[in-house]
């Protein structure tokens, strides 16, 4: 998982289900500010895969169009195997459990 910028951050786009959550985060202006809101984000939705930050910068996010939610799977060999449609709606866990079965069992010759 890799956390990249807030979608709605309380200084520029909040939405009401955030505030009725309690989900208020301000834009990062730091790679340390970022890194703070990953983690609290990670731990208040207890997330057990290991999860990275994308940089200030927004690279990864750019990279991969990662924005809103996107579910990638990455092959051994380092290339994209699979890419969903944007999040949260277009996602597909039958597809996404389908491209993990590839890599994790691959066909015999």
């Amino acid at each position: 998982m890799v956390y990249i910028q807030e979608a709605h951050p309380v200084d520029l786009w909040q939405v009401s289900s955030n505030i009725k959550d309690g989900v208020l985060f301000s834009s990062p202006k730091t790679e340390g500010e970022r890194a703070e809101t990953a983690n609290v984000c990670v731990t208040r939705l207890a997330i057990k895969i290991p999860a990275l930050v994308d940089g200030i910068d927004n690279r990864v996010e750019r990279a991969y169009t990662g924005w809103p939610d996107r579910l990638y799977v990455i092959g051994t060999d380092g290339r994209v195997q699979y890419k969903s449609g944007p999040g949260p709606f277009g996602f597909s866990t039958r597809e996404l459990d389908e491209a993990l079965g590839r890599i994790v069992q691959p066909t015999r010759p």
